[in-house]
Parts: structure tokens; sequence; C-alpha cells
């Protein structure tokens, strides 16, 4: 018996490129630790102990020879630190010789070898003496401050900001030298290393439980947003973006994490301490400019607040009365059941419109170009892509207004009718007696003409009309009885106002008769059964009085008249339903 081994389940792509990625995350800590190491190290090894004047440096103008002229500002530094900056002569030398006399000085210093340094400062007549041991390294002028009217304050703080510079350089110059120190730094790195991978371990464990945790909440109560059982957010989608939020923000606190253990790693090590502390001012300045502009910017976003809540206050108070309007309670002429939901519509559009415009200015950021520039593009979309939008909402409003059309009435428009179920800002709903639902944008329906059927001069229900043609041969009086007596026996045509009928052309062949009535209930439904059953009654009355319809066109007088006897009105497969047991007139509404 053979056994088949299952084949290797492997991991779809997606996955395995997470963990790469997670895997090269984890390593770049250890990476930067290695190189952080081997940058003292090696610098360590390459200076030989009898020359450590090598970290002086000075910074002189590119092309510039050392006995000529200057022409930038020649700095003083040691181990990475800025002590001096040299901008005035003295004694007949120029700020570049002044410069190379304090490196002289200070390599002299750095020479001797010396247990330890200590700096001070000293008046001098032209400004304050910088001194290492007791020996002058250089003075500090008025003139080198680069101000234009510098005080003595501002010489003893920039003085006093040297001395200290220059106390630390030589600090890290010694620690520098020094294996004992480097390799407690290198110790204390490697011991917050072993603290930072398990942290960013638990971060990422943190993150996954958080992440199934909320799509599961997101989940649950997407199920709950349901309208008329349709599901208003897609599970799917939710769950991506609930998906990327959770990965920014752990991206963003593995930065965090990251960028401060570099920092403080930075800082260890004297050959890369001044790096160390320029991410950390880096950092602390970013977030300290973010809180400063939020700090600053709170009393504005406060009166904007203010003035949105005000809006939504005065809206709010208007809703009473414009209900008691839209009930017919308030009837002001101008504003009545049928004006009060768009003048509602158009008072809080007012409204909200003049808080944006007063809030502007204090949003955070209002008076920025590029906040400028956003607005004026979108206004300038706004007014290029909206102007079909804006003619249809005014078209509506005109609709309303003029009260062109009510919600409940029969209406026709163009070659639609039906009943109006919404009349909305930029369209309008029928609903036709087949039971389809047409949608007409408002702006059709103001270039249209509109017949309403259901305002009549008598009574209630709405008006209906059919058009017949009968020939010359025929009485008009007898074809206006016969009209008469159909619509007597149609169920759902009201006797008051009684029934009229028109002829409304004499055209070559016949005559055309045009039969106007009253009808009841107004739906749609029952309006298309009642002119479906005027059209049977119609065509029952002229076949039992033996009068032809002249539709199609005549064309010539038959040998027998086309009419249908009343033996002949229920054949196959009529003769088993209804209209077999009672004339058409009989039957009543469903």
């Amino acid at each position: 018996m053979t056994r088949t081994c299952p084949p290797a389940r492997l991991r779809p792509f997606p996955t395995l490129l997470d963990r790469l990625a997670h895997g090269l995350l984890l390593l770049l800590p250890v990476l930067l630790t290695v190189l952080l190491m081997a940058l003292p190290l090696a610098g360590l090894a390459q200076t030989p102990a009898a020359a450590p004047s090598s970290a002086v440096t000075a910074t002189l103008p590119a092309g510039v020879p050392a006995s000529g002229p200057a022409l930038a500002e020649p700095r003083l530094q040691l181990a990475g630190r800025e002590i001096l900056v040299f901008r005035a002569s003295s004694l007949g030398l120029s700020p570049a010789d002044r410069q190379r006399r304090a490196q002289a000085q200070l390599q002299g210093v750095l020479e001797a070898q010396a247990p330890e340094y200590q700096v001070t400062l000293r008046p001098a007549p032209d400004g304050r003496a910088l001194l290492v041991n007791g020996q002058l390294i250089s003075t500090l002028m008025p003139a080198d401050l680069g101000l234009d009217a510098p005080t003595e304050q501002d010489l003893d703080q920039r003085a006093q900001h040297a001395k200290t510079q220059l106390q630390r350089a030589l600090a890290e110059h010694q620690e520098a030298h020094s294996w004992q120190r480097l390799g407690l730094s290198a110790l204390w790195v490697l011991g917050s290393l072993g603290l930072l991978l398990p942290l960013l371990w638990a971060l990422r464990r943190v993150s996954r439980i958080s992440l199934r945790l909320l799509a599961r909440g997101a989940g649950a109560q997407a199920r709950k947003l349901q309208v008329s059982g349709v599901t208003l957010l897609s599970l799917d989608r939710l769950g991506d973006g609930v998906r990327l939020v959770v990965r920014l923000l752990h991206a963003g606190l593995w930065l965090l994490l990251v960028y401060e253990w570099l920092g403080w790693a930075l800082r260890q090590f004297p050959y890369t301490r001044v790096w160390g502390e320029q991410l950390h001012a880096a950092l602390r300045d970013a977030l300290g400019g973010v809180l400063i502009g939020a700090a600053s910017a709170l009393p504005q976003l406060l009166v904007a607040v203010l003035i949105f809540v005000l809006a939504h206050f005065l809206s709010t108070a208007l809703d009473p009365f414009f209900e008691r309007a839209e009930s017919g309670a308030v009837d002001l002429g101008w504003l009545d059941a049928d004006t009060a939901r768009p003048t509602r519509r158009l008072m809080r559009l007012g409204i909200w419109t003049f808080a944006v415009a007063m809030a502007y200015p204090y949003l955070p950021g209002a008076q920025t170009e590029a906040f400028k520039g956003l607005s004026v593009l979108i206004g300038l979309m706004a007014s290029l892509g909206a102007s079909s939008v804006v003619g249809q909402a005014a078209a509506g409003l005109i609709l309303m207004y003029t009260r062109t059309l009510r919600i409940g009435e029969y209406v026709r428009i163009g070659e639609h009718e039906g009943t109006v179920t919404e009349l909305g800002t930029f369209a309008t709903r029928i609903r036709t007696g087949q039971g389809d639902e047409l949608t007409l944008p408002n702006a059709l329906i103001a270039g249209s003409v509109t017949r309403n059927y259901s305002r009549t001069g008598g009574g209630a229900g709405f008006a209906l009309d059919t058009t017949v043609t009968i020939g010359y041969d025929t009485a008009w009086r007898q074809v206006e009885a016969m009209l008469k007596l159909a619509a007597a026996r149609t169920p759902g045509i009201l006797q008051d106002p009684a029934p009229r009928v028109f002829q409304t052309a004499l055209s070559d062949f016949y005559v055309e008769y045009r039969l106007v009535v009253q009808a009841q209930p107004t739906e749609p439904g029952p309006r298309a059964q009642v002119l479906s059953l005027l059209h049977a009654e119609i065509q029952d009355v002229f076949n039992e009085f033996g009068v032809q319809i002249m539709s199609p066109h005549y064309l010539g007088d038959p040998d027998a008249a086309k009419v249908v006897p009343p033996a002949h009105w229920h054949p196959e497969p009529a003769q088993g339903g209804p209209a077999a047991q009672a004339p058409a007139g009989e039957q009543r509404l469903a």
C-alpha cells in the first residue's frame, strides 16, 4: 500500500511579503547597532595617541588660500561642535588668521594631553577671552556676534555658549580615546537593543489583535446600518479601511520607537553624539511647532465652532414654525403647505452659507496661500461642473413656488402620464397606471406643457377624456347620447359634474368627438382601470346601436357595418370569464 503525502501548503504571496518586510524591520536596529559600534572603534584605531589634534577642524571657504582673505565666515570646531565664528579683524589679523591662530592654540592644548580640561572666561579689552587650563584660545569680540548693535548681555551669552560647547567638545574628545568608555557605551546600546526588539514584536502582536477586534466590531455595527434591508456600508470596504488605519498607527509607532532609540544610541558615542542631538532636536522642534500651532489656533477655532453652533441653533429654532406651515396650521399667503418645505431648505442653506462665510477667517490655515488656492479651485470646479445642477434646482424651486404640481395629483408631462409621488429639488417622480415609476428632471418639466387632471372646476377627483371618430352619416346628437350613456355605465365616473362631449374636429371623412368626464378616486391604478372600462363601454354602446367607429382612417363604405352584435360579445375564451355573466357596465372596480 502506497501512502501519498499531501502536498505542502504554500503560504499566500502577500503573507510571505509581510513576514519578510517585518523581518527586515526588526533587523534594521541590529544593523544600526553594529554600525554605531564600528564607527567609534574604527576612529579610535586610526587616531594615534600622539596626534589627538586631528579632532580640531577649521571651516574655510573653498578656493581661498591659507594666507588670503576669507570670503566666508571661518568657524572653529572640535568633535563636530561649533565653538566660535570669526567675523571681525583684530590687531591686523583677518577673521581667517584669527581662526588659524585659535586652531593652533587649541591643538597645542590637546597635544599636552592633560588629565582634565578646565574652560574659563576672562574679560578682555576687546571682548571676552576664552581659555583652556589658563592658556588663551581666542577672544570673542562684539563684532563676531553678527548683530547691528550688540550689548554686553549679548556678548556674555554668546561667550557662555562658546565655553559650554568647548567644555563638552573636550570631554567628548577624551571619551573618544577611552576604550573603557566606548565599551560601556556599546554595552548600553546592546542592552537597549535587547529591550527594543521585544517591544517591536509586542507592538506587532498588539496591532494584529487590535485589527481583529476592530474588524469584528466594525462588521457588527455595519450590519446594523441597514435601510429597507440594504446594508449601507460594504463589509469588505469597511474592513480595508480599518486595516489601513491600524497599519498606519502601527507604522507610526514603530517609526517613533526606532527614531527615538536611534537618537539615544547615537548620543552614546562621542563621534555620533552631535547627530543624535540633532535628531532629538528635530523631533522636539517638529512636535513643539505642531503643539504651538494648535494652541495658537485654538481660540480662533473655538470662535468658528461657536458660529456653527449658533447656526445650528437658529436653523433648529425655525423647524416648529415650518412644521406648522407644512401641516396647514399657518398660511401666510406666500407660505403654505406646498411652499413650507422648500422655504425651510432655502432658509437652512442661507443660514449655513452665512455661517461658513463668517467662520472662514477663523479656520486654521485659512490665511495661507495653499488654503486660498484650494478655495479658488473648488469654486472654479463648482462653477464649471455644477451649472446643470443649479439649473435643475432653480427649475425645482419654480415648480414648487408656482404650485404647478402637488404630490398626489394626476398629471401629463409631455408624453408621460401618472400620479406625482415626489417633488424634489432636482427631479420629480411620477407613477404610471401600469405601476412604472418615472423620474423626470425638473428642467424638463419646466420646459414642457403640463396637463393637470386633478385640478378641475367641479368636485373632487380628476378629469378623464377620450376621443372617438364617427362618420358624417351618423347624427351627432346620437353620438353625444351614446358617449354619455357609456360614461353613465362606467363605474368610477362621477355624474356630478355631468359628462360633456365636444366636437373637436371636422375631418375629411369623420367627426372627432371628445368625451370629458370626472373620475374618482385619484390613485394611478384605478384611474387606468376606469379608462379601460370606459373604452369597453363605448365599444359596447356603439355596437349595441349599430354605429361603427371610423378608426383607422375611413376609405369607403363596406358592404356591412363594422359592428359586433350583442350575440357575439362573449366568444371563446371570454365565454367562461366574468364578462359572460354581466355587462361591462355592471362590473365593479377591484
